[in-house]
């Protein structure tokens, strides 16, 4: 970490006209080892506790709100997270778990890395910034599903009067390109806010992004080698497609907010210092 991490006037012009700004290969393979480690234990606890709590739900022991299905797609509330499954019927794979950082102290020391607090601190012209929220995606090799094109503002406008304020950065854990399923964004999508969802008579419909209201030309591919990070604005239309591949395309998302504010699903405040290095 000897070059500065501070963000550099073009950086910040790139987040504000296109939405995002790229930083390949911030973390080695070095840093990279105990951190995939680490997404595999955090797989095998969610998993645990997930077989737990759906045995507690079917002797009505726990709520059925705790194991339950939308669109077809079952999630279940467990380690005090979202576990999601892979889409195929009867799916033991978990393809999302929302928040983990609590899950294993390695990413609980990770969400305060210098490498992600003092970029986003750039982004957002501040001294410090608290986490908002933060979600592992797998992607395992031939399962790992798509995501349609979304905004994750909408997602949390029920409870963050603040989604203006939000920023993402995503860190690769593997090389991705787009045989494996790569990140992708829309340049630009996030000048316009929040943005009309589908009404397709589905649940979810209203989460993922109308295609007419943005131009999908504009598609920017992330095929950038494991230990990459991408910021992105909560605005910022993006998605990705299935894990073709052989290869695994896990990846982290971590959420910044402004200092102070509390985080999303969690009844605790982590601020991070500019400083703080």
């Amino acid at each position: 970490m000897g070059e500065s991490l501070e963000l550099t006037s073009a950086e910040r012009e790139r987040y504000l006209d296109e939405g995002f700004l790229v930083r390949k290969s911030v973390f080695d393979e070095a840093d990279l080892v105990p951190i995939r480690e680490a997404a595999e234990r955090v797989a095998v606890r969610a998993a645990k506790a997930s077989d737990a709590k759906a045995s507690l739900v079917t002797r009505a022991i726990a709520p059925a709100s705790d194991d339950y299905r939308v669109d077809g797609n079952r999630y279940v509330e467990a380690a005090d997270a979202t576990v999601q499954f892979e889409h195929g019927e009867g799916s033991q794979t978990i393809r999302v778990i929302e928040p983990f950082h609590h899950l294993d102290p390695v990413f609980d020391a990770f969400v305060e890395d210098p490498r992600l607090v003092v970029p986003v601190c750039g982004v957002f012209q501040a001294d410090r910034v608290a986490l908002w929220t933060d979600k592992i995606n797998l992607k395992r090799p031939r399962e790992g599903s798509g995501f349609r094109w979304h905004q994750d503002s909408p997602y949390w406008s029920h409870v963050c009067d603040h989604c203006d304020r939000l920023s993402n950065i995503m860190i690769t854990l593997d090389d991705a390109d787009r045989e494996n399923g790569c990140f992708r964004l829309v340049r630009g999508s996030h000048r316009k806010g929040f943005l009309p969802g589908l009404d397709d008579g589905t649940a979810l419909g209203p989460l993922f992004t109308d295609p007419n209201h943005f131009d999908e030309s504009a598609e920017w591919l992330a095929e950038v080698p494991a230990g990459s990070v991408v910021i992105f604005d909560a605005h910022t239309v993006h998605g990705s497609e299935p894990n073709e591949s052989d290869r695994a395309r896990r990846a982290i998302v971590l959420t910044y907010q402004p200092a102070d504010n509390p985080m999303f699903k969690m009844d605790e405040t982590r601020n991070f210092s500019l400083h703080a290095r």
